[in-house]
């Protein structure tokens, strides 16, 4: 399939931002990267400014999520037959790779998060609460928690969590914690899932 100028020129302004830092990346290097004459004013054809660049990415990354995660929630269903533990090592991984995708985005906020607080706004909104809500919806989906009235957000927060710490543990010092392996934390945190199934139900003391 190819891509549009205007799909190079957010792709590369993505991955250059992510290697080098928003500030450090001319215009001028991204329209090379994005295979225009650099210097020549061909992204200001379709772009207003390098930040416009950078808010269009979130903006297309934001899309892509709210469609990922309709699609799996609905694409769901057709695995209860398998084992409650087979689907949490799935969704735990699920999760891994989305993180792995988005990684550029992630590097550019954490890197120059506080020139953009309104586009980590538009981030927070449009894809790491809707991903922490299909999660929630997920778990409460699931045949083995029906009729549980616990807090699926919550619990989402902390399970995910744990996704996104790996995650970023692992990325920005170059290893996991402790050296845990992806297979280990996938396998544990589907035990720690499991345990969803034998909750007690007595009201928590105050």
């Amino acid at each position: 399939m190819t891509t549009s100028t205007r799909e190079r020129i957010v792709a590369e302004s993505l991955r250059l931002f992510a290697d080098r830092g928003y500030a450090a990346t001319s215009v001028a290097e991204i329209e090379a990267a994005a295979g225009l004459s650099p210097g020549a004013g061909g992204l200001y054809r379709h772009f207003r400014s390098k930040e416009e660049v950078l808010a269009s990415a979130i903006r297309e990354h934001i899309e892509r999520t709210r469609q990922q995660v309709s699609d799996v929630l609905e694409e769901a269903t057709q695995y209860e037959d398998r084992p409650l533990e087979v689907r949490l090592r799935m969704t735990c991984q699920a999760g891994l790779a989305k993180m792995r995708e988005e990684q550029d985005l992630i590097r550019v906020l954490f890197r120059d998060l506080d020139q953009f607080p309104n586009l980590v706004a538009e981030m927070r909104e449009g894809i790491v609460n809707p991903l922490y809500d299909g999660i929630a919806t997920w778990l409460s989906q699931q045949p083995e928690f029906a009729g549980s009235d616990e807090d699926w957000a919550a619990i989402a927060s902390i399970l995910g969590g744990a996704v996104v710490n790996y995650w970023l543990a692992n990325e920005s010092m170059y290893e996991p914690p402790t050296r845990i392996d992806e297979k280990r934390f996938v396998a544990s945190w589907a035990r720690l899932g499991l345990g969803l199934v034998n909750l007690d139900r007595a009201p928590a003391s105050s």
